[in-house]
Order: structure tokens, then sequence, then C-alpha cells
């Protein structure tokens, strides 16, 4: 069941300041000139939603290599919701994803994202803590955000997030749920973004006017 993701005012701000620095349009491009062979040009969207979506903040966000714009790597709904000074993103799948591809980058197909296209991914939320100018954010706690193989077998994701006004850095890896290793991810460190576009002002008026 989707929930008001807005609690008291006095815990509200990191997560208003968050969306802020979130809301965007990030490039690779400055890391893959650096090094092409192993960090291919990607593009990542959070794209705001509605406010009537949540009762809240929420983004739309799509993850697509420059080369082929119209088959993304990653789509998904996140839900900002406010967790002391924390802040909890809940992350939503898309039932049919190729509904809704290019949403990232045109208004009229974000439209058609809507509150009944989406299910929760239990398990996969990501928790940010601010620490002075940055958001460090890892997936919560219990090893419970299950990603399938192509073989058939079972991993479980550790996300690191860092993001700032102006920039996004991540990296993903999958472990078996069984051994505990490593079996998927990153083998070059951390994947770094910058800001290209600023979307902030598409917020719901909630998050205008803060940080």
């Amino acid at each position: 069941m989707i929930t008001s993701n807005l609690k008291t005012e006095e815990n509200i701000s990191n997560a208003i300041i968050l969306s802020r620095w979130l809301a965007g349009e990030y490039s690779s491009i400055k890391y893959t000139l650096e090094l092409p062979r192993t960090n291919p040009h990607i593009r990542i969207f959070f794209r705001p939603l509605p406010y009537d979506f949540f009762g809240g903040i929420g983004f739309y966000s799509e993850q697509i290599y420059d080369h082929n714009p119209w088959h993304p790597h990653h789509q998904n709904v996140q839900q900002i919701i406010p967790q002391g000074d924390d802040v909890r993103v809940e992350n939503y799948a898309l039932k049919d994803p190729d509904l809704h591809t290019g949403a990232g980058q045109d208004l009229e197909i974000l439209a058609t994202v809507t509150p009944d296209c989406i299910e929760l991914r239990e398990g996969c939320a990501i928790i940010f803590k601010r620490q002075g100018d940055t958001f460090v954010g890892g997936v919560e706690p219990g090893n419970k955000c299950l990603i399938p193989r192509r073989d058939g077998s079972m991993t479980y994701l550790v996300s690191e997030v860092e993001v700032t006004q102006n920039t996004w850095v991540s990296r993903d890896r999958g472990y078996d749920v069984e051994t505990h290793e490593k079996v998927w991810g990153s083998t070059t460190g951390l994947l770094k973004f910058d800001k290209i576009q600023d979307f902030s002002d598409e917020l719901p008026d909630i998050a205008i006017g803060v940080g």
C-alpha cells in the first residue's frame, strides 16, 4: 500500500534537500573520456512525480547507455520518506517497464507512470544519512533486496550511494544468498556522474525554496 510520505515539520528538511539535489539528469561523460574502455557513457534521470502520486515527493528514474537511449538499463520509481534525521527512499518496480521507456526525457511519457503500474521492491529501500554537503546511502539492513540471475540463482543487493548538489556516485554489487560471495557488480570501483540538467523546479511546491 502506498502511504503519504509527509511526516512532522521538524524531520522533513533533509528529505526536501535531498530531493532538490537529486532532481536532474546526470552524465558520466567526463569519466568515460578518461577511461573509455571500462567506463561507458551512462546517463541517469531523476524526474519528479506529481504530489498526488505519493502524497509527497517521488521520482521516476531511468538509467540509459548514451548510444542506446530507448533501451534503458534500469527503470524505477522512488518515494522519499523522512525518517528522523535520515531519509528513506523506497524503491518500486514498474510492472511493464517498456510502456514507460523514455519517461526520464519526455514529460508526456512521464504522465503514463501512475501508482497502479508500480509494485514495491521489498527490502530494497535506500537509507540516506547527511554528512555535511553529502548524503551517503546504502540498502536497508537484512540482505532482503533480492535479485535473480539468469541461471536461476538468487543474489542480494549491496549498494553504496553518495549524492551532492551536483553529483551522483554509486556502486552496486550482488552477493550469493547462501555463500555471501560477490557474484556480480562493478569491477572498476564507484561510478561517478555529474549533474548536467536540473529538474528541481518540477518538484511539488513543498520542496521549493528549501536547501
